[in-house]
């Protein structure tokens, strides 16, 4: 187990590029989600969101995830943020992928907001990845088409306030397990 362990934070330490690498991660990342689609008319339509220009994943039987990100309201920065992820049950390698979460109202964002909040098993995330894709993942089902973040497309909804997009940056991971998100906040 001990010897697991050190794999996950071996794959982490790997496929988690700095987080202060690029002072636009999060302008770029944005960008992404603007012209993908349905998601970027959230925008437009949402009380806030938070974006998470990278998250690592990693796994071997135990797996993990780490990212941070920035909060948004009005499109102003308001606060950070930053998830991690336990996950177990059958996964093996890692990946790097990017994540938004829209709030649909205050009450939602507030919500988000309050200090620690957690995504159960059943919440649910778009996917935009390379082809298409269905699957049940820890943060519920996901599903999606498109060819790349250069070209990526989307359809969602909000689900209990809250709409999630992915988009995958790069990595290889084998899963079939049961975990959920926490979130943490920081206003700015």
């Amino acid at each position: 187990m001990k010897h697991q362990h050190r794999l996950v934070a071996l794959i982490l330490l790997l496929i988690v590029p700095l987080t202060h690498a690029w002072a636009d991660e999060y302008a770029d990342t944005i960008t992404i989600f603007r012209n993908a689609g349905e998601s970027g008319d959230f925008f437009n339509n949402s009380y806030g969101y938070a974006v998470f220009p990278t998250i690592g994943k990693g796994g071997m039987l135990v797996g993990g995830a780490y990212g941070k990100g920035r909060v948004y309201t009005g499109g102003n920065h308001v606060g950070d943020t930053s998830m991690t992820q336990l996950t177990v049950g059958f996964q093996l390698g890692g990946e790097a992928y990017s994540q938004i979460i829209f709030f649909e109202d205050k009450r939602s964002f507030d919500e988000f907001t309050s200090g620690n909040f957690e995504f159960s098993a059943t919440a649910s995330a778009v996917a935009i990845t390379a082809g298409a894709s269905a699957a049940a993942t820890t943060t519920g089902s996901s599903a999606g088409a498109s060819g790349g973040k250069n070209d990526a497309t989307t359809k969602g909804s909000y689900y209990k306030g809250m709409a999630v997009f992915t988009v995958a940056k790069g990595g290889l991971m084998y899963e079939a397990s049961i975990g959920g998100q926490k979130f943490s906040y920081t206003p700015k």
